[in-house]
């Protein structure tokens, strides 16, 4: 069942990243966002979860896909996942301490770099194509004994975020093997 959201928050060549103090992905860097409450779109959800983190609030907001994670060939779960654009002149310092951890900009060529290892596993490979491929993709990862093998970016019709895909990847959990 897809019940989390993600943000990446861009200013220029820069990504908004929090380092969690909390699992999933405790002290790796990664976007904003968290779960969905009950009877929250995927879009209230991440307004209100970037509004809760990070004190800003987005006026605009595109939908890239889903992350879905495989997890020793059985689909697991997913989230929502979205990207926005402060305008240069937008002022928001950092770092910054929060209940969630510190949010800090990050360069993009220093998230990309392929030493990196302080980013959350999936994040230098799909990170270019959230940010820059107009299109909008499944972002699906394949884990096994906690490391991650794999990614497939599999084409998505953008209203997926509007349709009840729940049902959908919980069919897809319930078949079981994922490749």
């Amino acid at each position: 069942m897809i019940k989390y959201t993600i943000c990446f928050i861009r200013q220029g060549s820069k990504v908004l990243l929090l380092n969690r103090e909390k699992a999933s992905w405790m002290g790796a860097w990664n976007g904003v966002g968290g779960k969905l409450e009950p009877n929250e779109t995927p879009r209230e959800g991440i307004l209100r979860e970037v509004a809760e983190e990070t004190g800003i609030v987005l006026d605009l907001i595109q939908f890239k896909g889903i992350v879905t994670w495989v997890v020793d060939g059985a689909m697991t779960g997913g989230m929502y996942t979205y990207v926005a654009e402060l305008p240069e002149d937008y002022t928001y310092e950092t770092p910054i301490k929060t209940d969630e951890g510190i949010l800090d900009w990050k360069e993009l060529q220093w998230i990309l770099h392929p030493k990196n290892v302080g980013l959350a596993a999936n994040i230098p490979e799909s990170l270019e194509k959230l940010l820059f491929d107009p299109g909008c993709y499944e972002y699906r990862c394949f884990y096994s004994e906690g490391k991650l093998l794999k990614q497939q970016f599999l084409a998505l019709d953008e209203q997926v975020e509007f349709e009840d895909v729940h049902s959908a990847v919980e069919t897809m959990i319930a078949a079981g093997s994922m490749s």
